[in-house]
């Protein structure tokens, strides 16, 4: 099929985007457009217009600062992958990154199009949520910052209002001895995840972890942090048999769906196999 007609404008401020929003309510915004254009293909939304970012200024930028990364919202993944920056500023993102889809789609993709697609079974919501990230808007009434953990309200869905235009995401700063690990399982290279489990701890010196993170995407209507898992790590030193109580306890925590992919007790399964997998690659 094709898209139903629509209107197109590619405003050059940020302001004149927002005011194309709040006068036309059936308005979307265009990044990349590699999750819009198959949905406006199905018919499965029909915007009266078309808002298209590609002109606006300041949001290509990705900032490494004192207190952690910026990634602006029209960031491509092709851009992530290629700043070497990033394997050490932030490499469970730049590992990430690298699972996207296939290289076509990473040229064109951008962090603000998959934030506000929200995806439960897309890798940066992942991120995001398990660095404990904060999201930036700009709307009409200027700019708010929602932690990435309360941005993503189900499937599809987020706190982003209609007037509103994600600019920024913002990552923590990252430790350079902090362990990770980032798994992910799909039937085909480039799919999306049917389990993807994202990861990180510190380490004090005599072995014993600490600010345990553990993030799951693929299994619920929107990513999560583990917290029965972290509870799990925090205070242990990875063994053989804490990486098998980490792993039981994510099983036991998530409450997938069956699918035309995956039944809901394979995907249990897989949750705790993608947990041992991920700290054995970030223990080793």
């Amino acid at each position: 099929m094709k898209p139903a007609p629509f209107d197109y404008q590619a405003p050059d401020t940020l302001r004149e985007a927002i005011d194309l929003l709040a006068s036309n309510p059936e308005a979307f915004v265009i990044a990349g457009g590699q999750s819009l254009m198959p949905v406006l293909a199905f018919r499965l939304a029909t915007p009266s217009l078309l808002v298209d970012l590609r002109r606006l200024p300041g949001l290509g930028s990705i900032a490494i600062g004192d207190d952690g990364l910026s990634l602006g919202a029209l960031v491509r993944w092709r851009d992530i992958e290629d700043d070497q920056r990033l394997v050490s500023a932030h490499p469970l993102l730049h590992a990430a990154v690298a699972h996207i889809a296939h290289y076509q789609i990473r040229n064109r993709g951008t962090v603000g199009g998959s934030l506000a697609h929200a995806d439960p079974a897309a890798e940066l919501p992942g991120v995001a949520v398990t660095c404990e990230g904060e999201i930036t808007l700009f709307g009409p009434v200027g700019s708010r910052t929602v932690p990435a953990g309360d941005f993503f309200t189900g499937p599809l869905s987020t706190l982003r209002q209609p007037d509103e235009i994600i600019t920024e995401l913002h990552l923590p700063k990252w430790p350079s001895s902090r362990r990770w690990a980032f798994r992910k399982y799909a039937r085909r290279d480039g799919d999306f995840a049917l389990a993807g489990i994202l990861l990180f701890y510190d380490e004090d010196r005599q072995g014993a972890l600490s600010n345990a993170h553990v993030g799951v995407i693929g299994v619920g209507d929107r990513p999560v942090r583990l917290a029965t898992v972290e509870a799990a790590l925090d205070g242990a030193r990875v063994d053989a048999a804490v990486i098998a109580r980490a792993a039981a306890a994510a099983s036991a925590a998530v409450d997938p769906q069956d699918d035309i992919h995956a039944s809901a007790a394979y995907r249990r399964s897989l949750v705790g196999t993608m947990v041992e997998r991920a700290l054995l690659s970030a223990s080793a």
